[in-house]
């Protein structure tokens, strides 16, 4: 399986998605530079979109900046270590302490971030979502930025759901299950489509609608 580990490996499935989707061409021609979005595996990583569930990009840069600068480095003992202190200071939600927590204990007592990625998709989703508080997009995310997984569609993202039912003339915007339907015909691509509508909607909404993880490139 092809990693995305680089821009020309997103052109190059960009270069597919539009030979497999006519449609997309005009996507592509709108959304301006399409970014690599690659991070280190690890605890940050995935910390930071944990951080990210469910608030805005800015919000989400602004308490993972917190976090960061009180758990320095931002390792699982650390965080362990850190108190409850911490995390009001932080300005972290109590669903989301629990579930950093969560991945903390977890990577202490030996899951292993960066060998999830890797693991065969479906596998690594297993072991990540069997975390309390982990769901499906989060380990959709961490797997397309921390191991560059090339057909990954987190069609739960809010963004994304947008974004293609903007760029498609879909209304109301797909839901979940429909854009799950519609991304199927982007396979084997469906990480790059991903990184295409998350750069639509920067383009046509004038903000960032990508989820940050750690700092991606």
């Amino acid at each position: 399986m092809r990693r995305i580990s680089n821009l020309d490996d997103v052109n190059f499935g960009l270069d597919a998605l539009c030979a497999i989707d006519p449609r997309l061409l005009a996507v592509r021609g709108m959304a301006g530079e399409v970014p690599l979005r690659l991070t280190e595996p690890g605890f940050a990583s995935l910390a930071s979109i944990i951080v990210s569930q469910q608030v805005s990009t800015a919000s989400a840069k602004a308490i993972f900046g917190r976090l960061t600068a009180l758990v320095d480095p931002l390792t699982p003992q650390g965080l362990l270590a850190a108190g409850e202190g911490m995390f009001r200071e932080a300005g972290l939600s109590r669903p989301k302490q629990r579930t950093l927590l969560a991945v903390a204990q977890a990577a202490t007592d030996g899951l292993d971030l960066d060998g999830l990625c890797r693991l065969d998709a479906q596998e690594a989703m297993a072991a990540m979502i069997a975390i309390p508080g982990i769901g499906p997009w989060t380990a959709e995310v961490y797997l397309l930025f921390a191991a560059g997984h090339p057909d990954i569609f987190p069609a739960r993202d809010v963004a994304l759901q947008s974004a293609v039912g903007h760029a498609l003339g879909i209304d109301p915007r797909p839901g979940e299950k429909a854009l799950i339907r519609l991304a199927e015909s982007w396979a084997p691509w469906r990480g790059v489509a991903s990184r295409l509508f998350w750069a639509y909607y920067r383009e046509t909404r004038g903000r960032d609608g990508a989820p940050p993880a750690g700092n991606p490139a």
